[in-house]
């Protein structure tokens, strides 16, 4: 049998299937592969149906026949123990120069670790983060390679045929840097992510609260927000979601949803490693604590009858709060953004990553969760100065942070007086208040440690590293510990 077939993909849940629907559309031909092999069947006869060049594999052995070579196999699996087992199922069957790839929501330390075992025995590796969701997979999603530098030119035309675009034609796919660095931006996104939808609950929870508005004032609210400097996917599904009513009843959908909230565990990921690295990424922190609590809801319920706060309603003028609920909306999201950007600029130092935060920004700006008109002006600003330390410092995004900042400052202190919780835009604030802080309060913090650790400190007047202590009780003695972390 000659090898017809361009890449192979194992794992036909929707993303799978439509990826490989995407791939075909372009021209390229594709096997379909499912352990469960009737799934095969069913996609041949139904969505795949007609289409010659989608070719089914009920094996192993089978897929990897109708593969040119070098062969490129993609998996569109759970993270995790299913990932490697699928990877030792394959290895029998490949040989030096051939190409898995991981397209799944993989734990970057994981993509790491498979990049060296799979180089070590002669083969490819990527792990892409695939961003979008079924529609983004079937029509364009945004996608960020990263792991064996050799493998790119192998899915380079594929990975930027299938891709999302932007409105200037660019591929929303580019080589992200070498083993894990794929899945960790596509963490970073997703933690991102959580940040935006959290604002905008917050956002929701403002109005619905504090200004008594109806979803269908909320959704005219949003329709007219994204048509400016939030025009967002995400800001246009809440839109959608604020004016939705049940065909059968004509009732609010959104009103009948029970308030918890559920995750996958990337934002979480994003946290950990922001604590790991030593970046405050606080915003997305906050924003997966707020899933964690909404899910306390009996806890919640029973609280609510014993515990008092505030109730007042904003009684000034209803269309301007509603306007400094969209200025502080926009300065946290561009905290949230510094944020993430600040992280995959401490992540590529610590793992030796050539990072291009420009090109990242770009990957987002269309196909994937994140988009936005917003990461335009992201891309321009590390274009303008790709050494740029922090999006805070730009000159765009320093002017909008100075516009909306009384707005902003308005939203939370109001939000606190009125009881309506806001641990996003607080936070989002706080972290711009302490960024901006020549001197803040750790020198009394250095102190305590140093009275009951032994922990040592250093001096404002003298040269930065070098470590004092003080015998603070003069019972103490002049032993310091043996280690100092900041």
């Amino acid at each position: 049998m000659e090898p017809t077939a361009d890449i192979a993909l194992i794992g036909l849940a929707v993303m799978g299937q439509n990826l490989i629907l995407n791939m075909n559309d372009h021209g390229y031909t594709v096997v379909a592969f499912n352990r469960t092999t009737s799934k095969v069947d069913d996609f041949l006869n139904d969505a795949a149906k007609g289409r010659k060049t989608i070719i089914g594999a009920h094996s192993f052995e089978e897929m990897i026949q109708h593969l040119k070579r070098p062969r490129k196999v993609m998996l569109m699996v759970k993270a995790g123990k299913p990932v490697d087992e699928f990877i030792e199922h394959l290895l029998p069957y490949l040989e030096p120069g051939d190409l898995i790839i991981d397209g799944g929501n993989s734990h970057f330390p994981d993509t790491i670790r498979r990049t060296q075992y799979l180089e070590s025995k002669g083969l490819l590796f990527i792990g892409t983060g695939v961003s979008g969701g079924e529609e983004g997979a079937r029509f364009g999603p945004s996608m960020m390679p990263g792991g064996s530098v050799k493998a790119w030119p192998l899915v380079k035309d594929i990975f930027q045929a299938i891709c999302a675009k932007t409105p200037d034609g660019e591929p929303c796919c580019d080589w992200v840097g070498s083993d894990g660095a794929g899945h960790f931006v596509k963490m970073t996104h997703n933690g991102i992510e959580y940040g935006d939808m959290q604002l905008i609950c917050e956002a929701y929870q403002l109005m619905k609260e504090g200004l008594d508005m109806s979803n269908q004032e909320m959704h005219d609210v949003l329709t007219e927000w994204n048509k400016g400097e939030l025009d967002s996917y995400l800001i246009e599904i809440t839109r959608d979601i604020l004016g939705y009513k049940d065909p059968a009843n004509g009732e609010a959908t959104l009103d009948i949803i029970l308030d918890t909230a559920g995750q996958k565990g990337t934002g979480k990921w994003t946290s950990v490693s922001s604590l790991d690295l030593g970046i405050p990424v606080t915003l997305i922190g906050e924003a997966v604590y707020a899933r964690c609590l909404s899910a306390m809801k009996e806890d919640r319920v029973a609280a609510s009858k014993i515990l008092s706060g505030p109730k007042s309603k904003f009684d000034g003028d209803r269309n301007a709060f509603i306007e400094d609920i969209r200025q502080a909306l926009l300065a946290s999201k561009i905290v949230s953004y510094a944020q993430g950007f600040m992280l995959l600029r401490e992540a590529a130092r610590e793992f030796k990553w050539e990072l291009n935060y420009g090109s990242i920004a770009m990957m987002w700006r269309a196909g994937c969760i994140i988009r936005s008109v917003f990461l335009g002006k992201i891309k321009a600003a590390f274009q303008k100065n790709p050494s740029l330390t922090n999006l805070l410092l730009d000159d765009y995004f320093k002017g909008v942070i100075d516009r909306c900042q009384g707005s902003w400052r308005h939203v939370v202190s109001k939000a606190v007086e009125s009881g309506v919780p806001v641990p996003a835009f607080t936070t989002a604030l706080a972290f711009y208040d302490g960024y901006r802080s020549q001197r803040l309060p750790a020198n009394l913090l250095q102190a305590q440690r140093d009275y009951f650790g032994a922990h040592t400190y250093e001096r404002v007047d003298k040269e930065r590293g070098k470590f004092f202590h003080t015998n603070w009780t003069g019972k103490g003695g002049n032993v310091s510990a043996g280690t100092y972390t900041v």
